[in-house]
């Protein structure tokens, strides 16, 4: 898989343009949305990805920061997208079952 290296020691872009921690196939935008929706410093990033060095983070977070706008333009379509999805399915079977039976 061709990458493209950025100014970000640990940052790539793959073959779609995507920024990826390099050598793994970790998305940027993953460990923001990790960062926003938990509230994680790059310390608990790295124990809950312990495969990461915490190099690896610090650069992705700084890609991230650095391209905040972009980004978080992509994680509201995605957003957006998870959102259309479950209005077009709505629940699932299983879903449906635990409700019926009280349990959520």
């Amino acid at each position: 898989m061709p990458t493209v290296q950025t100014g970000y020691e640990h940052v790539s872009l793959n073959e779609e343009g995507v920024p990826i921690i390099s050598g793994t196939t970790m998305k940027v935008i993953e460990l923001a949305i990790e960062k926003i929706a938990y509230g994680w410093s790059a310390e608990e990033l790295h124990f809950q990805h312990p495969y990461l060095t915490l190099g690896q983070i610090y650069s992705a977070l700084a890609y991230y920061a650095d391209h905040q706008e972009d980004l978080d333009k992509d994680i509201e379509r995605r957003l957006e997208h998870v959102d259309k999805l479950y209005q077009t399915t709505g629940h699932s079977a299983i879903v449906l079952k635990l409700k019926a039976k009280g349990l959520i």
